[in-house]
């Protein structure tokens, strides 16, 4: 159990956003985390934002990518606490076709011994949409460290075993992005 180093690795294309009402990417702390870690582990940046925290214009950047069929993973770090302006699940919940119910429940576990029982006001979560993993983490980059190191580094490498997201990725069909927009075009149409 764990990575088989005699294993093959294939990297994942990674889409990765920061959810945020006051920070530039000088500020972008926690991004720039993930993004350095997800490349040291031999994956690909696919695509890399800074967005307001605002419902819609956060799910419509995410349906872009899950439509992507060369996107493999979505990361999103901010916008999972309770004040009036976190918003992130309710703008990527609706995409999702299936919760992973055991991202949010180990993240909060691993983090109780960070930060104690405040642990229980994250809503951190993952997801299933389009065959794309997305993984929402909350905004500082203590959480991203925690999430990246304890869970996601291992769940989105191919050779971890007895199972990892990179396999169930990986067989994302290979449809053309511009013949997504045009069936979406179509319907919309009709």
């Amino acid at each position: 159990m764990g990575i088989d180093l005699a294993g093959e690795f294939k990297p994942l294309n990674i889409a990765l956003l920061t959810v945020s009402d006051s920070r530039g990417p000088e500020q972008d702390t926690s991004g720039q985390f993930l993004a350095d870690n997800l490349l040291e582990a031999g994956h690909h940046l696919a695509s890399r934002r800074i967005l307001p925290d605002d419902v819609y214009l956060i799910r419509a950047l995410i349906a872009n990518w899950i439509a992507d069929p060369s996107v493999h993973a979505v990361l999103i770090t901010g916008g999972t606490g309770f004040s009036e302006r976190d918003s992130t699940p309710e703008a990527v919940g609706p995409l999702l076709d299936k919760a992973i119910d055991g991202f949010g429940e180990e993240f909060r576990r691993l983090s109780a011994a960070e930060i104690a029982s405040s642990t229980i006001q994250s809503r951190a979560f993952g997801g299933l949409s389009n065959h794309t993993v997305i993984f929402c983490l909350p905004g500082s980059t203590g959480a991203c460290r925690t999430g990246w190191n304890g869970i996601l580094r291992n769940q989105l490498d191919s050779r971890h075993s007895p199972c990892n997201f990179a396999g169930l990725v990986l067989r994302k069909p290979d449809k053309p992005l511009h013949r997504v927009n045009e069936q979406i075009a179509t319907r919309a149409t009709i």
